[in-house]
């Protein structure tokens, strides 16, 4: 046999015990998973946020709305950042104090125009705390998807703790599926047969977080 048979007889005998005719859709899922995992006050998952977060090598920190425009203007002068790339519904008081040269989002940016940019700055859709993720779906604070993976520096605002949930069950009913969602755990990463880690292949190789108290 050849490794095509051995394929198509084993899908066979998985789907020997399905009606013929019945479709991906007819049978009943259960989804009578938890949603929540545990019990933890506010402010111990928005801890817990920060902890993962912290734990896959993103920079934490955390602002009020008075202190913001200054940590932003902060972080970005100690990255030598002088372009900054800004989606058309970000705050403009975000960057009002920043020494930068706003670059925006335009559908007409090429690769190399985006990674000839120092940073980019974000807002997020939702950070699910149990896995450090940070969830955006091109809303107007995020702007489009390539912006946040080809710039070596990301700095990303969330509103704590209004955009902060526990779980993925809990976080996924506020996205909609309809919209490019990515899911950031982390700077970008990946590893050789021998596990040298190298950042910044597949999106920036520095993560900044800041935790908004709303």
């Amino acid at each position: 046999m050849s490794s095509r048979d051995v394929v198509l007889a084993r899908i066979r005998r998985a789907l020997g015990d399905v009606p013929r005719g019945e479709g991906p859709e007819d049978p009943p899922v259960a989804r009578d998973y938890h949603r929540v995992h545990g019990s933890r006050t506010t402010a111990q998952t928005v801890d817990l946020l920060a902890e993962n977060l912290a734990d896959y090598r993103a920079v934490v920190h955390r602002s009020d709305a008075d202190g913001l425009p200054a940590l932003i203007g902060r972080l970005l002068a100690e990255r030598g950042a002088r372009t900054v790339l800004v989606p058309s519904g970000l705050d403009p008081g975000w960057l009002a104090v920043a020494d930068v040269i706003p670059v925006p989002d335009r559908a007409e940016s090429t690769a190399q125009e985006l990674d000839a940019v120092d940073s980019v700055v974000t807002g997020c859709a939702v950070a699910i705390a149990e896995t450090g993720t940070l969830v955006l779906d091109a809303g107007p604070d995020q702007g489009r998807r390539r912006i946040t993976l080809v710039p070596d520096h990301h700095l990303c605002v969330v509103r704590v703790p209004g955009q902060v949930v526990g779980s993925v069950p809990e976080g996924l009913p506020r996205l909609s599926p309809d919209r490019p969602l990515t899911w950031i755990s982390g700077p970008s990463a990946t590893s050789d047969i021998e596990l040298d880690r190298v950042e910044g292949v597949h999106g920036p190789r520095t993560l900044e977080v800041i935790l908004l108290a709303e």
